[in-house]
């Protein structure tokens, strides 16, 4: 528990979201071997510094998994003659990879004061400042004579935390960072060790005092991810532009195709309509009779006394206009023939002094075979269509 908090809180002192992603980001690196994490910038380790009587020990603290922190004695510097570096005397001592660690300076264990805390679960958020209010009750100092930070050791099954408050003297605090001269201000934080010297996993140096190095990569992976950020949507942009022309091409095969839907629909409706109307005529040709049958039957039903002026058929309806000397018996004569029916004189019969006969119009309804007797036009022409 102390190295995960220790990891925690060295890569993401704000917790929440950057706590998850510095947890998170170790346990992808705890996959890794050493060697990669150190590659790619995951190893996860810092520098430690501890001053002695007459010298300054230097420790590497590496992540070997994500509960696992190993700590190695790298080295040790005598102090100057002014007990205080006047420069960075490290980088030329160490390699650049170690070198350009974040440098911890870590406190004995008798320099601070740790006490144990039960606070509620909703204190986790804002752990610092809750246990600012404790001090006093907490320590024999004031807040303003001490440097503090705090940190979660556990959480219970009720829901409460047990944090540990972590407090050293001002004075003292001070005079540890002076000790190192010009080396204070390379400092990334201060940490204060246990019983077995291994660091807590706080941070009691102040946020504006702390050495924040830069990133040499961070403009590469900033330009790169704007870079991988425009290609995905130059992407997306791109389906969705070979979507629309394939929808736009499929609209057009679908117009072009209903047009000729409609075309071959209205051809067809014309043809049907054609072919019944021929099968129509056919039907209303062979049930009526020609011409020439209602020719021959008037000839031999007239008598000899009459002519006839005008003969005209037109549809179903047989007119006859002429002189003749028995025109009142020719109703009688024409009745009973298979060509047509209902024969009736039309008007008066008028005297013609100069051939002595009788002019007369007379009109009869043709027999058309499979009709009703009287059919209309419309009926004729209205048949049933077949279906589509």
């Amino acid at each position: 528990m102390i190295a995960r908090t220790s990891l925690q809180r060295l890569y993401a002192p704000g917790g929440g979201l950057p706590a998850a992603w510095a947890w998170w980001t170790a346990a992808l690196a705890s996959w890794l071997p050493p060697r990669w994490r150190a590659l790619f910038g995951l190893a996860r380790e810092r520098l430690l510094l501890g001053r002695d009587a007459d010298s300054l020990s230097l420790r590497l603290e590496s992540a070997q998994a994500l509960d696992d922190v190993a700590i190695r004695e790298i080295g040790r510097l005598p102090l100057p003659a002014g007990d205080a570096f006047a420069d960075d005397v490290l980088t030329p001592v160490l390699a650049p990879a170690i070198a350009d660690l974040p440098r911890w300076l870590l406190l004995p264990a008798s320099a601070g004061l740790r006490r144990r805390l039960s606070l509620p679960a909703a204190a986790a958020e804002r752990l610092r400042d809750v246990v600012g209010f404790e001090i006093d009750r907490q320590t024999p100092f004031s807040a303003d004579a001490v440097v503090f930070d705090a940190r979660i050791i556990g959480r219970r099954a009720d829901g409460q935390l047990d944090a540990e408050l972590v407090a050293v003297p001002r004075a003292q605090f001070d005079t540890a960072v002076a000790g190192l001269g010009a080396l204070a201000a390379t400092l990334s934080g201060v940490d204060l060790a246990d019983a077995d010297g291994r660091p807590l996993g706080i941070n009691l140096l102040a946020s504006e005092a702390r050495h924040r190095r830069a990133d040499p990569w961070r403009g590469w992976n900033l330009a790169l991810a704007a870079v991988a950020l425009i290609a995905l949507a130059a992407g997306l942009w791109q389906v969705l532009a070979n979507r629309r022309q394939a929808a736009d091409a499929f609209e057009q095969r679908v117009s072009a195709a209903s047009s000729e839907a409609r075309q071959v629909a209205a051809q067809r409706q014309r043809l049907l309509d054609a072919v019944e109307g021929a099968a129509f005529l056919d039907r209303a040709r062979s049930g009526r009779p020609t011409a020439v049958e209602v020719l021959d039957e008037l000839s031999r039903r007239l008598p000899d006394s009459t002519y006839l002026e005008k003969l005209s058929i037109e549809g179903d309806q047989l007119l006859l206009i002429g002189l003749s000397s028995e025109a009142s018996a020719l109703v009688g004569r024409l009745e009973g023939s298979p060509l047509w029916r209902s024969p009736a004189l039309t008007g008066g019969v008028t005297p013609d002094p100069r051939t002595r006969r009788d002019r007369f119009t007379l009109t009869a309804q043709l027999a058309v075979k499979g009709e009703p007797a009287n059919p209309s036009i419309d009926e004729k022409r209205r048949g049933r269509r077949r279906p589509d």
